[in-house]
This record gives C-alpha cells, structure tokens and sequence, in this order.
C-alpha cells in the first residue's frame, strides 16, 4: 500500500526544490513522463522497484541513463528513491506534486462525464459558468459515459453536480422506493 503522506512529503519537498529553480512545470512534466515510461513496461518496472536488486546498480544505471536529459532536480529526486528504497512512491508523489502545482495556480480539479463526447466551445461554456458561479479556475478533465445515457455529470473536488439522466433515474427510484 502506497503511503500517502511519505508521498506528499517528498513532493512537498520536490516542488520547493523546482519553484527554488522556476522549474516547477518542467519537473513535474519529467517526474509524470519518468513514471509513465517506467511503469509501462512490466521489466523496467520489475527492475525500478525490486528490493532484491542492488541499490548501487540501479543508481548507477539510471544516472547514466538520465543525466543530461532530466533536469537535476529530477534525476536527484528519483535517485534519493532509490537510495531510500521508496520507489513504490513515485506514482504517488507525481500525483500529490500535480496537486501542488494545481493548488499554486489557484485552479481545482473539475471532472466533467458526459454520454458523448461535447464540444470544445461546449466544455469552454460550461467550464467558464462553473468558473463565474464558484469563482474559481479549474483542470478540467472530460470523460465519456455512455451509462449516464444523456446529460452531463460534474464532479468539482468534493461536489457532485448530477444531471445525467441516468442519476435522474436513480433519483426517481429512491423516491418511489421510500417509505412514505
């Protein structure tokens, strides 16, 4: 089980590092796409977090295949993981790091569900309503539904705006289904 707290502090501590250096994007764009490519191969994965392997043998390999083309912070970053036998906590940490980046801009996550896919200008108009009404940015991410089988679902962190029809007819069972 990934340890969620260890993982915000590491990252806490990275995002200090890079906002230090005005590389706060640049990091978190090297640490998401270090994860991604580790982990999307099952024996690069084996080999990035396997105990079993000597700790000197994958700081060297990965030193020498990093340095030069990852920033500093990052490489030392994933370096220190392995010293410290925390390389579980990568995927974790990249996404407390994108968190902190979120909360630095100001901007909440906002997850818009619909049956089919909308439009550019649609999510534009629906995003710059939600904005206006709750005064605030969001990352907005749109996902495809067909169960909610029309209408539109919003998630905006803790808040759940469901006008789906599918949630209009489990609302609608609810009711009948209670005792008057």
């Amino acid at each position: 089980m990934v340890n969620e707290t260890l993982a915000r502090r590491y990252a806490t501590a990275i995002f200090s590092l890079a906002k230090d250096a005005d590389l706060t994007d640049r990091v978190g764009a090297e640490l998401q796409g270090f994860s991604d490519l580790i982990h999307s191969q099952p024996l690069m994965t084996e080999f990035f977090v396997a105990p079993i392997i000597d700790r000197g043998v994958k700081e060297a390999t990965l030193n020498g295949a990093l340095a030069g083309k990852l920033h500093d912070v990052t490489v030392n970053t994933i370096l220190l993981l392995v010293r410290k036998r925390r390389e579980a906590l990568l995927p974790e940490i990249v996404i407390q790091y994108r968190n902190l980046q979120r909360a630095a801009r100001g901007a909440e996550p906002l997850t818009i569900a619909t049956a089919s896919p909308l439009t550019e200008s649609q999510v534009a108009e629906l995003v710059g309503t939600l904005s206006k009404t709750y005064a605030k940015t969001f990352d907005v991410t749109c996902n495809v539904d067909p169960e909610l089988i029309g209408g539109v679902r919003v998630t905006m962190g803790d808040k759940r705006i469901d006008g789906s029809v599918a949630g209009r007819l489990e609302s609608l069972t609810r009711s009948l289904l209670a005792p008057n």
